[in-house]
């Protein structure tokens, strides 16, 4: 202002100038924290759209937390679902964000920069379903960071007022200063009206602007909060899905099988497996596959039984590669020909039974009450029967062979589920087959009347023999007579074989028991905690 009370046009300008360029062009704000092409924005509104627990998640947090709108809670939820899912997830500068999300954008920087991220993101990255999980395992964490948010939340919101004020007051002070260069003399001073219109437009963006970085303080001051919980969100959300691949791989349902899955479909079954008594049995089934896995690997290709040295012999199927390397000269031929005769080739040497199965392997477990009764460890005698009978679910999909799962309890309760060895094993009935408890005595006729019919069609239908039963009981009963000859001349007939496995219950497999008679093998388990117990099963069968 000069000596006359006039202001200098370049002083105005000079205080404008900070101003003027900002009234220019408004840079674009963003909504959402994690950068994402509209690939990734299409795989979340798919899975928003077919996940309730999303949207109810979303729905509460808009609900209970009037501090935030409903776009603002699903902004949240997407960069959470976008930064689980993505392979590499890229985060927009603090600065590019719209001041109202600034929160989420200190939410969301929190939880990826975390150590416990990089945790959960092998689990979800690419996994659509997994992502949509991990983000409702963090609830919980949201819901708290949101109630410890709602000031700061408050200001960011009156940040973005402010802002938008700034951007506003800002276009002010160009048209202040715009009348005031028209209205200045030659001198360049400025009336005073004109000048007092310039500096209020200035004063006013000022004030906004003020605004604006008070509420940026008020965020950074709330980071450390928010990292911490972030922290722990993330730690939860990693258990939770890691819980569930386990779960999955416990009952054989593999990747694959669970990509091509529906989305409802796959939240149902994880349900199902989190919440029944299924999943108490998880880490059981999980350990008798494992060991059903290693003993088949221990099977020695064209030998019988199992591998425990060489001896002499002229069975061509067991020879030993070395003895092979004589044929390839001829003048050792002639001496081949010669130990072949006298039966003094080196050939492997086994012992224990041939593993010769062919036709169907039928398991037939006991569902009366007292496989309820629970052994060491808390595993009940109906856990380990049914854990051994899906790793010959197993055993028998790995050798293409069909599995029948019969569950028997009384003369007149009996359930049959058939899996067929050119069809997928569908996860619902594996499940139903495990779950079904039918309760009551116990009847050995009626169940292994039934496995001798399904070996019989077999046979009928495929010219296929050489079966394999295998009965997992806890109880003795009698047969009679006429039924047992009607047994063993179907066994001789078709060939099957019959495993006995006596369940916490020594009596059942002694030397003069039913059982014994009805089984070529039997053993008795006691420790319902030792599945290597069963072991030999999986390389005879």
């Amino acid at each position: 202002m000069n000596a006359n009370g006039l202001d200098k046009l370049d002083e105005l300008a000079s205080r404008a100038g900070k101003w003027l360029g900002r009234s220019a062009a408004v840079p674009e704000r963003h909504t959402t924290a994690v950068v994402a092409d509209r690939f990734d924005r299409i795989t979340w509104r798919d899975t928003y759209e077919q996940s309730a627990g999303l949207r109810e998640l979303a729905e509460e947090l808009s609900e209970r937390y009037d501090h935030t709108t409903d776009l603002v809670t699903t902004d949240l939820l997407t960069d959470a679902f976008l930064a689980a899912y993505k392979a590499r997830p890229r985060l927009r500068e603090s600065a590019e964000m719209d001041p109202s999300r600034l929160v989420n954008h200190h939410l969301v920087t929190a939880l990826v920069e975390s150590p416990e991220f990089a945790e959960l993101h092998r689990e979800t990255a690419g996994d659509p379903y997994a992502a949509a999980m991990a983000v409702l395992a963090q609830a919980a964490a949201l819901r708290g960071l949101l109630e410890r948010s709602r000031k700061t939340q408050e200001q960011a919101e009156r940040a973005k007022r402010a802002q938008q004020d700034a951007d506003a007051v800002a276009t002010a002070v160009s048209e202040a200063l715009r009348q005031a260069v028209e209205e200045a003399g030659e001198d360049g001073t400025v009336p005073a009206p004109a000048a007092d219109a310039v500096r209020q437009a200035i004063e006013a963006a000022e004030d906004a602007e003020a605004a604006a970085q008070h509420a940026a303080q008020a965020l950074t001051a709330a980071a450390p909060g928010i990292r911490t919980a972030a922290r722990t969100a993330a730690a939860k959300a990693a258990e939770a899905v890691r819980e569930e691949a386990a779960l999955m791989r416990a009952w054989g349902v593999g990747p694959g099988e669970l990509e091509r899955m529906p989305f409802e479909q796959r939240a149902r079954l994880a349900e199902r497996l989190r919440t029944s008594r299924l999943a108490e049995w998880a880490e059981l089934i999980g350990r008798f596959r494992q060991m059903a896995g290693g003993e088949r690997a221990r099977k020695v290709e064209n030998a019988a039984g199992e591998l425990v040295g060489v001896t002499l012999g002229n069975d061509l199927s067991r020879i030993i590669p070395s003895e092979l390397a004589g044929l390839g000269l001829p003048e050792l031929r002639a001496v081949f020909a010669a130990r072949y005769a006298a039966g003094e080739l080196m050939l492997y040497d086994s012992q224990g039974e041939q593993s010769t199965g062919q036709g169907a392997i039928i398991a037939c477990v006991d569902t009366s009450h007292s496989m309820y009764e629970a052994g060491p460890g808390g595993v009940t005698r109906e856990a380990w029967a049914k854990a051994c009978a899906l790793a010959l679910l197993d055993q028998a999909r790995h050798a293409k062979r069909d599995f029948v799962g019969i569950l028997f309890s009384a003369a007149d309760k009996l359930q049959v589920f058939r899996f067929p060895a050119g069809e997928p094993a569908d996860i619902a009935d594996t499940l139903d087959f495990a779950e079904t408890f039918l309760g009551g005595g116990t009847s050995y006729q009626t169940p292994l009347t039934a496995a001798g019919e399904l070996l019989e069609e077999e046979f009928n239908d495929a010219a296929r023999t050489r079966g394999d039963i295998v009965m997992l009981t806890d109880d003795d009963c009698g047969v009679t007579e006429e039924w047992m000859r009607g047994w063993n001349d179907a066994k001789h007939l078709l060939g099957f074989r019959v495993f006995g496995v006596a369940i916490g219950a020594p009596r059942v497999a002694e030397a003069d028991s039913v059982l014994d008679a009805l089984c070529d093998n039997l053993r008795s388990i006691e420790d319902l905690t030792d599945v290597h117990a069963a072991a030999d099963l999986f390389r005879v069968i």
